[in-house]
Order: structure tokens, then sequence, then C-alpha cells
């Protein structure tokens, strides 16, 4: 399928999307956002992807939301549409793993779009931050929320409070995100990090990441039982027989995802 915002290239087993405004810093319309969604349906349908990286340019991940495309709109017009709301989803109903590979500025919607993302590995030169107050808004797919899960309450209302960035060594140590790689290899570690999982288990990862996002959502008792209920439902497939079997023969595993 043809695109006009973003570029997609599956290669063996790993489908890598840039976002492609460069006119806007990859600001986020809802075009782009439509089209990112239509993409990563796609990569979910299709057998052959195993892990999905997304990114942007070495300037910017994404700039924000477009600022232009919402300006003119009136309370009545964003609720009345739920702006954002069937574009977000997109991203999160993702089975598969999604990497979020980032290199200058990761700003409101940019950021948000990030932390949507399964992890994220940024370049050294990445920015991480929420201005929106200085739009008079506030963060509206995460970025007061899920920020605040990752982060903490004070590092989340410092960023949302006074829109100050955040750079890629404070967000490593604060644990937004989970590396920080040399620009120039950004693409080339997060890629290398989408093969390595490719090559397990697809229903193990599926259950992994599952069971990682339900942990933000539920209390702790109850997020160890799903946790639990899982490994032990993982018994089940012929995976994990052929993955405790390679493990004591001291061989590579062959996953057959069953």
């Amino acid at each position: 399928m043809a695109y006009e915002n973003i570029i997609v290239d599956v290669d063996d087993s790993v489908c890598l999307i840039r976002l492609d405004r460069p006119e806007a810093m990859n600001a986020l319309n809802l075009d782009l956002l439509r089209e990112l969604g239509k993409a990563l349906g796609e990569a979910q349908k299709n057998d052959k992807v195993r892990a999905i990286v997304l990114t942007g340019s070495e300037k910017a991940f994404a700039a924000g939301a477009d600022i232009k495309m919402m300006s003119e709109k009136s309370f009545v017009d964003v609720y009345t549409e739920d702006l954002f709301t069937a574009e977000e989803r997109a991203v999160t109903q993702i089975r598969k793993p999604i990497i979020a590979a980032v290199a200058g500025y990761a700003l409101g919607g940019g950021c948000e779009l990030a932390i949507m993302c399964d992890f994220i590995i940024a370049a050294d030169n990445a920015k991480f931050g929420q201005p929106e107050v200085n739009i008079g808004v506030m963060p509206g797919m995460g970025g007061s929320t899920r920020l605040t899960r990752l982060v903490g309450r004070a590092k989340a209302m410092d960023m949302a409070l006074t829109g100050r960035f955040m750079e890629a060594e404070e967000a490593e140590r604060a644990g937004l995100v989970s590396r920080v790689v040399p620009a120039k290899k950004l693409i080339e570690e997060a890629t290398a990090a989408a093969r390595r999982i490719a090559e397990k288990s697809a229903i193990s990862v599926m259950a992994i990441k599952e069971a990682v996002r339900r942990a933000d959502e539920m209390p702790l008792a109850e997020a160890l039982l799903f946790e639990r209920r899982l490994f032990h439902a993982l018994f089940a497939t012929e995976d994990q027989k052929e993955g405790m079997c390679a493990f004591v023969e001291k061989r590579e595993p062959q996953f057959r995802d069953r």
C-alpha cells in the first residue's frame, strides 16, 4: 500500500515504519496517524512480521501533534469526533512488539506516541517533552497518565507543568527509555533488538507483552495472578517443550509458534 506521510519497509521479520513529514518535523496530523494505524494493522496481519520498529528522522521523531490542524477546533468539535481516540487505539491494540527508535525531538504527541510503544531506544540527541501547557492545553494521549507510570509523579509534573525537555541521558535514568545509543547507530540497534525478539516464540512474546501491559493497569495481586496464569498456559505449547529441550540439549531452539 502507498502512503503519503509514512514509509514502510518490511525486511524479513521486521517491519520498519518511518514517519515522513519532514516539512513539519513529523508533526502528527490525522492523515499521518491514520496511515500509521493502517500500516500497523497490516504488520499485525502479516505472518512474516514478528516485530515492528517505529522511527522518524534524525532531527525529529515527531515534534508534536499538528497545531495548525487543531487550532480552529472547538470543544464541541474535539469532543464529538473524540479527537485522537481511534488513532491511539490503533497503536495500542497491536499485539506484536513495537520498538520506538527516537532521535531528535519527541514532543507532545510525539512523546506520547513513543510511550505507546513497548519500549524506547533513544539516540543520544533525543529530547522528550510535554510542552502543551505552552499553548494553553494539556497532554491528551498519555502524557499525564502513561508518562507518570513510567517516570513517576514528580518528573511527569515537572515536564507537563513547565514544558521543559528531558534529554536522552535523563530519560534513561528516569526509566522513560530502555537505552541510549549513538544517533548514527539508532536504526541498527533498534532493528537488531527487533530481530532478536523475532527469534523467540511469537506466543511467548505476545504473552509477555500482554502481562507487562496489564501490570500497569491492575493491582499487584491481580497482576501477579494474571502473569502466573499466562506462565502456566505456555506449558500447553509446543514451543515450551522445544525451548526447554533445547536448553537441556545445549542447542538453539527451533520455535514454530505452536
